[in-house]
């Protein structure tokens, strides 16, 4: 069987922006309309976050200045009104700026093609949080495994075999650049309740201990976010196996989980350092590297003494 149909983003060329209806309509390409604002909802479940940045700001002026260069993409709803596809930040710059209308691309495509649409046209964003990035990796997936041509026993793995035996992960990997793997690890990041995302997009969490907390139920997870307010402390890829393996022997609660998070991370341990040239001039030339260190121990120990009397002839 033929593998999914890679679906063309549709990015207007500079050329076809300024042809008239006539000729879009000779060269079967979809039409542009000024569509109103107001008659735009945003894509159900879109996964990317619109913020308020300088990015934003940017795009404000560039709008501002030069308008919306490339359309948006948005598909017609049975209700008469448009779903954006691609577009939620211009649309959004647009509506700041008081602006009423959005040049629109209108394209003729099914529910689950609008999903694949709308993540593969997100993926050329320079930076996208993680937690959106697994959002993402999950509607596409999801929406791959539904198109005609899948196995029905695919619904039951988002990440099973397609009728050309290549999984859809698989398929995701090579057109995102990332291993199947951490493809994975990312979709579970979704399963996170959203304080625990928080800190994964702030960079405050790792990705490899998020993902063992992903396991837990919602109440554990919340237990840790309890824990991290109270001690500004995040567990570590140790740490969160532990908490998971103890949750799934069915031996945790939030004494467990402050006792497991209160223990010393090897990184936090402090760590001297003396250079051996310092010490050279104090020790005998001929000890070995053990009999040395024997040596500036009971030295140090000698001088904690010598300070001790000292204090007490002092009182």
């Amino acid at each position: 069987m033929p593998r999914v149909k890679k679906l063309d983003l549709g990015m207007t060329a500079l050329d076809e922006l300024f042809m008239n209806d006539k000729e879009r309509a000779e060269n079967k390409l979809p039409k542009i309309f000024d569509i109103p604002l107001s008659e735009i909802d945003d894509f159900p479940g879109h996964p990317y976050c619109v913020l308020d940045d300088e990015d934003m700001q940017n795009l404000m002026e560039s709008i501002r200045d030069r308008g919306v260069i490339t359309p948006a993409m948005v598909r017609k709803k049975d209700d008469g009104r448009y779903e954006m596809i691609s577009g939620h930040r211009r649309k959004h710059a647009s509506e700041r700026l008081g602006l009423e209308t959005l040049r629109c691309e209108v394209v003729e495509v099914s529910r689950d093609e609008a999903i694949i649409l709308m993540v593969d046209s997100n993926a050329q964003r320079s930076e996208i949080l993680p937690c959106d990035k697994g959002r993402a990796y999950k509607m596409k997936l999801d929406a791959i495994k539904r198109l005609p041509g899948r196995l029905s026993k695919e619904n039951a793995d988002p990440v099973g075999p397609n009728l050309s035996g290549t999984r859809s992960n698989e398929e995701l990997a090579e057109e995102v650049g990332d291993s199947t793997t951490q493809i994975k690890r990312y979709i579970r990041l979704t399963y996170l309740v959203p304080e625990l995302q928080e800190f994964v997009d702030k960079g405050q969490m790792k990705m490899r201990p998020a993902v063992e907390l992903s396991y837990l139920d919602e109440e554990t997870q919340r237990d840790i976010v309890d824990r991290i307010d109270e001690t500004e402390a995040f567990p570590s890829h140790d740490q969160a196996i532990r908490i998971r393996k103890a949750y799934e022997a069915g031996e945790i609660d939030y004494d467990k989980v402050k006792d497991i998070m209160a223990e010393e991370k090897p990184n936090q341990k402090p760590k001297f350092k003396f250079s051996f040239d310092r010490l050279k001039p104090y020790i005998p030339k001929d000890y070995s590297d053990s009999k040395a260190e024997d040596y500036v121990i009971k030295a140090l120990e000698f001088y904690q003494k010598y300070l001790k009397k000292q204090r007490e002839q002092a009182r």
